[in-house]
């Protein structure tokens, strides 16, 4: 007889080890991703986000995925009842479009906040025609508007701020929103794999899994190509704004990549995996001789850098041209794909990475999302 998990924890609920109603479920397996979980069980499905945001603590949202048309099991407090598969979606951000693309999610998709920033072809084009909706504000998303679109789900992201976050007004008006913290993932990977939470709501796991897979199997060859050099160049990241250097933590994604792609980054000691406010003279002082810089905040070209900070034209990256941003996508409305396409597809990034710090490893490689910056545009 095959023993499963179900079966040993349905084991454990009779014996009253584990009390009924609240045993666990059977783990999806995930391969990066630390910030949410999927459990299966017989009636339902429970995703959970834990991490949602920085400082959190033991903040959790649980969602149980009911089947259309199945009576609702008997559930632990504060568990979001969602009806799936889902068929109407809204999202409150241009980071979720590339899961809808991968997905092929489109008849579902109708409505997208921050639409200006949008640069998926097909989804301008359901704007355009009226088929899918701007959801009008910029500091804070119009209720009203949300509610019209009588979606079955809401995906959102939060920083824990209520001036700022949109879920507890969705929450209180009795709409399906869901919070994802695919940003709070401390490798590019974990970060893509959310692709699976979303298709968990629409029955398209197999899809998802395909997808992820592919991308997570190139990204880990590109990266054998980097494990054993011993030779890393040292590189800088970001660029002060309103006078603050905030750089990528060393448990951050961004630190991650620069790692993978055979560089020396030079906040890597930071213990955090998001921006960290550093002394711009600190950083002068660590980053004058850094061999190369990337990710220059608004910087299209040298001069603009020159232009924020004279001090800049000193730095070895910029003596010797070494200067990369992530800006070779630009859409109409000023959006840059690489935090729509490219949060799926770090392996298309990393690639570019390992262009630019080895170069002898790609050969004649054809740029995605990064450029290097000319001396002046």
């Amino acid at each position: 007889m095959k023993i499963t998990v179900s079966r040993i924890l349905g084991l454990f609920v009779l014996s009253g080890w584990i009390p009924s109603g609240q045993a666990a479920g059977e783990s999806v397996n995930l391969r990066y991703a630390k910030n949410f979980s999927i459990e299966e069980f017989a009636s339902h499905r429970i995703v959970a986000v834990r991490n949602p945001w920085r400082n959190s603590g033991d903040t959790l949202f649980q969602f149980a995925l009911v089947p259309k048309g199945a009576t609702v099991p008997a559930l632990e407090k504060n568990v979001r009842v969602i009806k799936t598969p889902v068929e109407r979606l809204a999202v409150l951000g241009t980071v979720y479009l590339a899961h809808v693309e991968a997905l092929d999610l489109y008849r579902s998709l109708v409505g997208v906040a921050h639409a200006k920033y949008a640069n998926d072809r097909k989804t301008l084009q359901q704007l355009k025609s009226g088929y899918t909706k701007s959801i009008p504000g910029e500091s804070s998303i119009d209720i009203e508007a949300t509610l019209s679109l009588q979606a079955d789900l809401i995906l959102a992201s939060a920083v824990g701020d209520p001036q700022h976050d949109a879920h507890p007004l969705l929450e209180r008006t009795g709409q399906p929103v869901a919070v994802t913290a695919g940003y709070m993932e401390t490798h590019p990977l974990g970060r893509a794999e959310w692709i699976r939470f979303t298709a968990a709501f629409f029955g398209k796991d197999e899809l998802a899994k395909e997808v992820f897979d592919e991308i997570a199997d190139r990204y880990e060859k590109l990266t054998a190509l980097t494990r054993s050099i011993e030779s890393r160049p040292t590189v800088l990241a970001n660029a002060p704004f309103a006078g603050i250097w905030h750089v990528p933590g060393g448990n951050s994604f961004t630190a991650q990549a620069i790692d993978d792609a055979g560089g020396e980054y030079l906040f890597s000691s930071l213990e955090s995996s998001g921006g960290v406010p550093v002394d711009l003279e600190k950083v002068f002082y660590e980053a004058i001789d850094a061999d190369f810089w990337i990710h220059p905040g608004q910087a299209r070209s040298l001069a603009d850098l020159e232009s924020m900070d004279a001090r800049f034209a000193r730095f070895k990256a910029f003596l010797n041209g070494n200067v990369f941003n992530n800006s070779k996508l630009i859409g109409p409305g000023g959006g840059n794909e690489v935090w729509e396409r490219g949060v799926l597809r770090p392996d298309e990034s990393l690639a570019d990475l390992i262009a630019i710090f080895h170069p002898e490893f790609l050969g004649e490689h054809e740029f995605t999302y990064y450029e290097k910056l000319p001396r002046s545009r």
